[in-house]
């Protein structure tokens, strides 16, 4: 008579131990590198230091620096591109180093025996 449920030889109860505990490191890992991530600030600029923009881990302008020179009431598209191009650049700062974290952190998922 065929066997109902379980798995052949009880060997999948205990990986999937070791893999609910790998998946909780990895839970607590992302809650700390996502806390660090946002009390953590980025900068960049733009024309050439003129115009100077931070951005936290939470994706929010918390500071922006114009040089008085770039300040032209003529021409105020430049200034508006300057501050949109550095903050972008900033944005991008960010977010390239948090992917970089979260791949750091998901390349533990191999360690899963293929299930992911």
């Amino acid at each position: 008579m065929a066997k109902r449920g379980g798995f052949p030889g009880g060997a999948m109860p205990g990986n999937m131990n070791n893999l609910m505990k790998q998946a909780q490191r990895m839970q607590k890992q992302m809650e700390e590198k996502t806390k660090e991530m946002e009390e953590k600030v980025w900068e960049a600029s733009s024309g050439g230091g003129a115009v100077t923009v931070k951005v936290s881990g939470k994706k929010e302008v918390v500071e922006v620096v114009l040089a008085p020179e770039v300040v032209d009431p003529d021409d105020i598209e430049m200034l508006q591109d300057l501050i949109m191009a550095a903050t972008n650049e900033a944005l991008r700062k960010m977010e390239e180093e948090s992917a970089e974290m979260m791949n750091s952190i998901a390349g533990g998922l191999g360690n899963f025996g293929g299930l992911f």
